[in-house]
């Protein structure tokens, strides 16, 4: 199965309003999908790091949920908030709120105080993997500077990355970069492979590409 932005829009909808699974139930299941698979692909590395760049939406969310899953297994974790912290709500700030309780330090960002590159290297550096959890399904027109140069500068940084439902600045119904996107090792997406993941030269932006369950399925969905 293969969803459109709509379709993800949708769906999200029928599983929180119809089937009443919370959101924050579809956001701990997503976030610890991606957990999981950084576990595996880290299980050789003797004191793992992961440095997880958190937009301020529910993509961001699901980057805190995957901090915590991480420090539960020992790693060492650095959460950066790009962007205005003020921004996060609902789900995504229950997850942010709990992480700090079990007394995660969390790092900012701001995109308009300068040195993006240098900020980013320094928050990037020693990792054996970075998560971007900036943008999610819903991204839609051109990327402003600020964002091109922070996607560009977690490009650059020569270490694995792992995307969370869908590589940041990809478009979810064309494929296209919208500007800049990341070039993701390895993409988590989250109940079903995404319409843009079909087009041509997307795969140099998704890398390999895992569907996980978030609890309930869109066949599931389809069928009502």
């Amino acid at each position: 199965m293969v969803l459109s932005r709509e379709q993800v829009r949708a769906f999200d909808s029928w599983a929180i309003n119809e089937l009443g699974v919370p959101g924050v139930v579809l956001m701990e299941n997503a976030g610890r999908s991606c957990a999981e698979l950084i576990k595996d692909r880290l299980a050789g590395v003797a004191e793992p790091k992961v440095c997880i760049f958190c937009g301020t939406g529910n993509n961001g969310g699901d980057g805190y949920v995957i901090a915590r899953h991480l420090l539960n297994s020992g790693f060492k974790v650095v959460v950066v908030i790009c962007g205005d912290r003020n921004k996060i709500k609902g789900d995504a700030k229950i997850n942010l709120d709990i992480l700090e309780r079990l007394g995660q330090p969390i790092e900012q960002l701001n995109l308009d105080d300068g040195n993006i590159p240098g900020r980013v290297r320094a928050y990037a550096a020693g990792a054996d993997m970075l998560v971007d959890g900036l943008f999610g399904t819903g991204l839609s027109g051109q990327l402003s500077d600020e964002y091109k140069q922070l996607i560009e500068s977690i490009n650059s940084q020569n270490c694995p990355i792992l995307a969370v439902d869908i590589p940041s600045g990809v478009d979810c119904d064309s494929g296209k970069a919208l500007g800049a996107a990341v070039r993701a090792a390895y993409t988590v997406t989250f109940a079903a492979v995404k319409t843009g993941f079909t087009s041509a030269g997307a795969a140099q932006y998704t890398g390999e590409i895992f569907v996980a369950s978030i609890g309930v399925e869109p066949a599931d969905y389809a069928s009502n």
